[in-house]
């Protein structure tokens, strides 16, 4: 079983201890580390050494791994994780084009690897894991650098769109095409370069994936035709729409749609509205909001929207100056409806917890993260149970304003915009409720905590989801 081949007798010392908040707030609670559901360490995982890379950063030499993606990419019902690395990006550091790929798995065996050399990417980019042809493995579904095509940062030029068989990286289909590599683009809006895997055809599955390309947003099925391409008029820093767009089904009809905060595009591409609905639409997501009716979610000036384009719910400006990251989910015990976070002012520590009404049920300020971004949903105590939140090494219950510290989370390395905010919550250890999985791209281990007491003997395989192969990962 997968958590009995995990180092957790190393953790006892850990679950007792002094936490401190790392939050200047002198009212905050603090969790008390004898309560159940308290994080302990359940392992640390260390990259192999083959799939490390080393560099001088702000004149230190770093040792590093990467972005990671998780997923099964063996079949054999365990998770298993890619590290990878890429080169040349319009905005600052390497992100858009992959050019090195290596998978492991949870006993630190190296599955296989691709390319080689490349950075450390400045934000999450163009790499997804997911079984796409539903033989229980995954695969690879990935942008990579075509290394033979000269081209500049600026361009897709040189890239290629691949799916990689999960169990050894080779590639099962490749193309160019030319509403991809015939794509320049500069700036924030341009760098944020997703992969979403989608139902688009209706197919019972996630067959097909969106990428938003600056200005453009495309989608592909699995041979990588085009389906459809769709233009994005609001660019201007600011008032541009969602720099990562969300998937989901909006009008119920079995085929996804795509919400860029400013427009809802249906399967086909076609637009059901477009809206410019306010400045600093960061964050969206696709998800149940009032009596489980499926809204888009959009941070901008915290709106929600129905499939026609009608106002559900609108905070405004003086609530949601800047909405920077929102999260959807239900918080509250004993609420059948879900909340909203959304950190509301931008780039600070300020978050706010609404519910389906409007009404502001909670105020309290997060711990400083790099970049103020980075929080995420967990579903600690499992799907039923009233959600916590990640954000920069800690868990919070957002309805009470408790906060604990992960303990054994090193200090960052690297610049300090890097840092311990990209969280994947998964349920590795097969349990029925989630762990937090953590890594610093600049470092060259993986963190997994869990809920104390660790329950190793309930292990019922890893089950992945939408939560792992679109995770949200810092908007």
């Amino acid at each position: 079983m997968l958590c009995n081949t995990l180092p957790v007798a190393v953790v006892a010392a850990l679950v007792t201890g002094a936490f401190c908040l790392a939050q200047a707030d002198d009212e905050a609670i603090v969790m008390s580390e004898t309560r159940t559901g308290f994080p302990v360490l359940h392992s640390k995982l260390e990259l192999p050494p083959e799939l490390l890379a080393t560099k001088i950063v702000e004149g230190r030499e770093l040792v590093f791994g990467g972005d990671l993606r998780i997923g099964d990419l063996t079949g054999d019902g365990r998770a298993d994780l890619l590290v990878y690395r890429s080169v040349d990006n319009a905005h600052d550091g390497g992100g858009m084009k992959p050019c090195f790929l290596g998978a492991f798995s949870m006993d630190g065996e190296v599955l296989w690897t691709v390319g080689e050399a490349g950075d450390q990417p400045c934000r999450p980019g163009p790499v997804a894991i997911h079984d796409i042809d539903g033989d229980g493995a995954a695969e690879v579904v990935c942008f990579f650098l075509a290394g033979d095509i000269e081209a500049p940062p600026d361009s897709m030029k040189n890239v290629v769109v691949q799916i990689r068989d999960g169990r050894t990286g080779a590639v099962l289909r490749e193309a160019a095409p030319p509403e991809l590599t015939a794509r320049r683009g500069r700036g924030p809006n341009w760098c944020h370069q997703r992969i979403l895997l989608a139902d688009l055809r209706g197919t019972g599955r996630p067959q097909d994936f969106v990428v938003k390309l600056g200005d453009t947003v495309v989608g592909f099925d699995e041979t990588f035709e085009v389906l459809w391409s769709y233009h994005i008029e609001w660019n201007e820093y600011g008032r541009c729409s969602a720099y990562i767009p969300a998937v989901g089904d909006i009008d119920g009809d079995g085929r996804d749609e795509v919400n860029g905060g400013y427009y809802l595009l249906d399967d086909d591409g076609t637009p059901l509205w477009e809206k410019s609905l306010g400045p600093h639409m960061d964050s969206v997501a696709v998800t149940a909001w009032d009596g489980g009716r499926v809204r888009a979610v959009c941070s901008g000036h915290g709106h929600v929207m129905d499939a026609e384009g009608n106002v559900v719910l609108r905070l405004g400006g003086e609530r949601v100056p800047h909405g920077q990251e929102l999260r959807v989910a239900r918080f509250r015990a004993g609420d059948l409806e879900p909340q909203m976070v959304l950190r509301y002012n931008g780039h600070s520590t300020d978050v706010i917890v609404v519910d389906v009404s409007g009404a502001v049920v909670n105020s309290f300020r997060l711990n400083p993260s790099p970049n103020n971004t980075g929080m995420e949903v967990v579903y600690w105590h499992g799907p039923e149970a009233p959600a916590w939140l990640y954000n920069g090494g800690m868990l919070w219950e957002p309805m009470t304003g408790e906060s604990v510290s992960l303990p054994g989370l090193p200090k960052p390395v690297g610049p300090a915009k890097m840092g311990w905010y990209h969280c994947i919550p998964a349920d590795v250890c097969g349990d029925g409720h989630e762990e937090v999985v953590l890594y610093n791209p600049w470092d060259t281990a993986v963190y997994i905590y869990s809920p104390h007491p660790v329950k190793d003997d309930a292990y019922a395989g890893y089950r992945p989801g939408p939560r792992q192969y679109n995770a949200r990962l810092m908007d």
